[in-house]
């Protein structure tokens, strides 16, 4: 099996003396591990973290097979985010959830563009957290656990949509919910669209929501908790208010 294409880099892993084992998300080909003759050494590193684009030439001998893989940079990468601690930690987030969320060596080319998406907002601190929630509900509908925001579950309307169901992610109206209220997930408006701004606590109910349906639906059927990094990152923009 080979392919030529462009990847990110999720995480890194030394093996042996100075190889090591990386995990990248591309567009056709889904999430591979490969080894990295070389990575270890120092002029390798800086293009081997979380968020790094490059280009990868990998083989492998069959699909069963850890392959190897070439890798040239693309860009600045995770480079230009390091006078930003905050985006730092958002980017680590996000690549330990793909990298736990996606199955190895299946295509989700809806996935790769959400992460693309996120690593050009990491550059705009205002909206970069709403648009890691999106990242993740993006993530949930590629892996077929997608969110129906379209209309009430209960009514069919499609107005004063303010909840979702925790146990089947369709939106519910503020009406038909009321009776409900203290058992459904709270919808913040700017995931029923981009016009409809930022106000304080959407971030956070985002992050529950997506976060409700990721540990519901992907990690715990794998035995695996919601990756520490992206709990880090929760906690991280509670204390700097951004919440």
């Amino acid at each position: 099996m080979e392919f030529h294409e462009e990847a990110f880099v999720l995480s890194a892993r030394a093996h042996g003396d100075t190889g090591v084992v990386v995990d990248l998300l591309t567009e056709t080909h889904g999430r591979h591990s490969a080894y990295v003759a070389g990575g270890a050494s120092r002029r390798m590193k800086p293009f081997l973290q979380p968020g790094a684009r490059v280009i990868a030439d990998y083989r492998a001998r069959t699909s069963d097979h850890l392959g190897s893989a070439r890798l040239e940079p693309v860009g600045e990468g995770p480079s230009a985010l390091f006078d930003d601690g905050l985006a730092l930690t958002g980017l680590a987030a996000a690549a330990a959830v793909a990298q736990g969320a996606l199955p190895e060596r299946e295509p989700h080319p809806g996935a790769f563009l959400a992460f693309e998406a996120l690593m050009a907002a990491f550059q705009i601190p205002a909206v970069w957290p709403a648009i890691f929630v999106r990242f993740e509900a993006g993530l949930l509908d590629d892996l077929g656990f997608g969110l129906d925001l379209s209309r009430c579950a209960v009514t069919g309307t499609m107005d004063d949509l303010i909840w979702v169901s925790p146990r089947t992610g369709r939106a519910v109206s503020r009406e038909a919910g009321a009776p409900y209220a203290d058992k459904l997930l709270t919808l913040p408006p700017f995931m029923l669209g981009a016009q409809a701004g930022l106000s304080e606590g959407d971030v956070r109910a985002g992050l529950d929501l997506t976060g409700h349906f990721l540990e519901q639906f992907v990690f715990h059927p794998q035995n695996k908790p919601i990756p520490s990094a992206r709990v880090w990152l929760v906690d991280k923009l509670a204390e700097q208010g951004r919440l």
